[in-house]
């Protein structure tokens, strides 16, 4: 008997367990599914930071939450609507984080002592009052797993390795989802690597559905609506993808080989792994010995006429920054992606953080400026790697491109640009070659300050490398004091003329309210939909992101000024504001939080109401 069902605006699922039970598979087969119906789609994978945590421990509790809806949403939601927790340990991660009456579905063929006792439990948590808050939707998950492959030649391990399309039958069954995608996926992808598990995988699924179809435990099924998207093609893409395609459509704009020199780190690696799919466009993909070597192959490469690239996280980057300075010292392009991550030391690999940012402003030896550019959001990693690649190629200096883990893993729709509308790339190589008398390498140009890229070899423009500094004009090495200066100065002054090219600063709401708060990188979701939030209820305040972090945009400090209250929200102790309150002389207040997981969207509100209230 088919169930009622409900049309709701949005709903928020989140998938728990440990990290063989395939949470992040069923989480991503979830989005795909949700943006293929049309659906506004925001998501959080949440790894652990142990690689071999006990089966059933806390270590080792891997998530994935996904925020789908008929409206133009901005994260992957604060509390879910349902939580599917396939063990204990799961369940004691998550269940705070499912909202009053929200429903949960768990495996209670895994809710034995020993996981019980692995997840801290002093008695089973599904037989006691302490879940009496939610709509529990138990499932003997494994067994009935094992049941809907009997006839299969799996071993019982490979079939409980299917248990997780049967859990994401349930959820298709319980929002009405088609199952047309996840059969393409587990037919074509999975199959292509594991045949075995092809028609297994698909049983399960179905089963799943057929399962939850015939339960009584759940009185109603779910549908939302598609979204209203404005016109054109989109695609569901992760950060990581999306820049590194990004930087692929500025080679191409830029008529440049794309090389990408890089070290496996996480959350980076699958900025190399997404690259070396794209040899047909003519890019390079360099796997080095050690992060040193990495960015020497980008700058390398960069020497020889292309766009050099290199990516790390903050520990990483800190392993590059005598390389990055050369870059600096010679005046080549080059891009720097920086994935951070929760740290300082290895920390919290797999958790966000965005506390890098003054290591990429400062973190080298001598005067050493460098452009920085945050990405706020999956889908405008594109718009930002594409920008650094642009300012990197016309002012000849190495950019600092920032995201974080939040960024790389997250998903939602991008609407795929026409390429004609992509901004236009101007290169500096000098072309004279034979034609050129006394060619000078450091002479510059009157509206960027940047020099020509001769590239070595070229009849012609013979001149000095390397990491000594340079003699104005000519290039050769100098240790003069007043050219020192001027060098530090000219190179400085290069930098700051990037404000020229930096668009007017968006505010989200009045130019002139009580509270103004800023932001830059992955905050940008959370913070717009609590001011968005917060300005329907009658307050007064307005939200301004930041792309540019360095140089800062030309009007920051005339917006900020006119707001009687500032506050800078950031996931460390508080880096933007501290260069803020120096260079605008203002009385910003800092919100921080460093706890390796993204702000909540009533986080925020709440510390808008306690500032407005003072």
């Amino acid at each position: 008997m088919s169930k009622p069902r409900q049309t709701i605006e949005d709903a928020v699922v989140l998938f728990a367990g440990d990290s063989g039970d395939g949470s992040q598979t069923i989480g991503a087969q979830m989005t795909q599914t949700s943006a293929m119906a049309g659906n506004d789609v925001s998501t959080h994978p949440d790894f652990p930071a142990e690689i071999r945590a006990p089966a059933g421990s806390l270590a080792g509790v891997s998530g994935f939450q996904l925020h789908f809806s008929s409206q133009d949403i901005f994260t992957p939601g604060d509390k879910c609507d349902v939580l599917v927790a396939m063990n204990p340990a799961a369940l004691r991660e998550n269940h705070e984080h499912l909202k009053p009456n929200g429903l949960l579905i768990v495996n209670i063929d895994n809710f034995q002592k020993k996981n019980l006792n692995l997840a801290g439990y002093v008695s089973n948590p599904l037989e006691d009052d302490s879940l009496s808050q939610f709509q529990i939707f138990s499932i003997e998950l494994t067994r009935l797993t094992h049941e809907a492959l009997a006839e299969t030649e799996l071993s019982s391990k490979e079939k409980d390795l299917c248990k997780n399309f049967f859990a994401l039958g349930v959820i298709f069954w319980l929002f009405n989802r088609p199952i047309d995608y996840t059969l393409k996926f587990i037919t074509e992808t999975l199959g292509a690597r594991y045949p075995k598990f092809v028609e297994p995988n698909i049983l399960a699924l179905k089963a799943g559905i057929a399962f939850a179809e015939a339960t009584d435990q759940v009185a109603s099924t779910y549908e939302v609506k598609p979204a209203k998207f404005q016109p054109g093609k989109y695609r569901n893409i992760m950060g990581n993808a999306a820049a590194a395609i990004g930087l692929i459509a500025a080679s191409q704009k830029a008529d440049l080989q794309l090389v990408y020199g890089s070290y496996p780190i996480t959350p980076a690696s699958d900025i190399l792994h997404e690259l070396s799919k794209y040899k047909e466009f003519g890019v390079k993909t360099m796997q080095m010995e050690d992060e040193i070597a990495a960015v020497g192959s980008a700058i390398g490469a960069s020497y020889g006429g292309a766009l050099g690239v290199t990516g790390s996280s903050g520990p990483g980057i800190a392993l590059k920054g005598e390389a990055i300075g050369l870059a600096v010292m010679v005046e080549l392009p080059l891009v720097i992606l920086n994935i951070q991550r929760a740290g300082p030391s290895t920390g919290m690999p797999t958790k966000t953080e965005q506390s890098d940012l003054l290591q990429v402003l400062y973190g080298r030896n001598g005067e050493s400026p460098v452009p920085v550019i945050a990405a706020s959001r999956p889908s405008d990693c594109f718009a930002t790697a594409y920008e650094a690649a642009r300012i990197a190629l016309k002012y000849m200096t190495p950019v600092f491109f920032l995201s974080d883990n939040s960024i790389a893993n997250g998903a939602e729709p991008w609407q795929i640009p026409e390429v004609a509308t992509l901004p236009e790339i101007e290169t500096r190589i000098e072309n004279n070659g034979n034609n050129t008398q006394d060619f000078m390498p450091y002479a510059r140009d009157e509206e960027t300050l940047a020099r020509p890229w001769a590239i070595p070899g070229t009849p012609g423009l013979e001149h000095r490398i390397g990491g000594l500094e340079k003699q104005d004009l000519t290039g050769n090495v100098s240790y003069d004091p007043d050219n020192h200066e001027k060098m530090c100065q000219l190179r400085n002054e290069k930098v700051a003329k990037i404000a020229n090219d930096i668009p007017p600063t968006e505010v989200f709401g009045q130019n002139n309210e009580e509270l103004l708060i800023i932001g830059w990188g992955g905050t940008f979701g959370t913070l717009r939909t609590a001011v968005k939030n917060k300005q329907a209820e009658g307050v007064s305040v307005s939200h301004v992101h930041l792309r540019y972090l360095n140089p800062l945009p030309e009007d920051l400090g005339d917006i900020m000024s006119r707001f009687k209250k500032v506050v800078v929200a950031e996931l460390n102790l508080g880096q933007i504001v501290t260069i803020i309150r120096a260079r605008y002389l203002v009385d910003a207040i800092s919100f921080n939080k460093i706890q390796g997981q993204p702000f909540y969207v009533y986080e925020v509100e709440s510390k808008i109401d306690e500032i407005l209230e003072r």
